[in-house]
């Protein structure tokens, strides 16, 4: 079984911002794989299930802020039995540009404050990361920039990016 976590801040206001790319992308699995969300209060999340080539998947959306995701992921991880190495958390990232991913396994948070929970909250840091870029902007401090939303072309941009593969993992 594979956990895919997609990081964002819940609440209209935090919909379309450049924080909220882990749900925006999880969303477009959503469209892609034709399957729905639904709020699991004990996992302090909404979450959906499917499965992908014979594969189980658990999608996670936690409900938690940003910077408590770690509660949502543990929680889940724990009950289902699902290793930190089936686990891929998708997030926002400033040091790449719009719309470039990377993917990667057992890094540190990059001073990413979600993904440091989900590490201090799991006990590790041997899971995958698919950083996706966001840009960054030298006159906006970096608090501020991430909770803006997000023009309609790098949108458009980051979702394009975004397809079967990133779930080989």
């Amino acid at each position: 079984m594979k956990l895919i976590v997609g990081l964002g801040n819940f609440g209209e206001k935090y919909i379309y911002t450049r924080h909220n790319v882990g749900f925006i992308i999880l969303d477009q699995f959503a469209k892609l794989l034709n399957f729905k969300f639904s709020k699991q209060s004990k996992f302090k999340a909404l979450i959906a299930k499917t499965v992908i080539n014979n594969e189980k998947y658990i999608f996670l959306k936690p409900f938690t802020f940003m910077n408590l995701s770690g509660d949502a992921v543990r929680l889940i991880s724990d009950f289902y039995k699902i290793e930190p190495n089936n686990i891929l958390v998708i997030h926002d990232d400033l040091d790449f540009g719009i719309g470039e991913i990377k993917k990667q396994f057992g890094k540190n948070s990059a001073g990413h404050n979600g993904v440091q929970d989900i590490i201090d909250k799991l006990g590790t840091k041997d899971f995958y990361r698919l950083r996706v870029g966001i840009g960054k902007n030298v006159e906006i401090p970096s608090e501020d920039y991430v909770l803006q939303n997000m023009p309609k072309e790098d949108l458009e941009k980051i979702t394009s990016q975004i397809n079967l593969d990133v779930l080989k993992f």
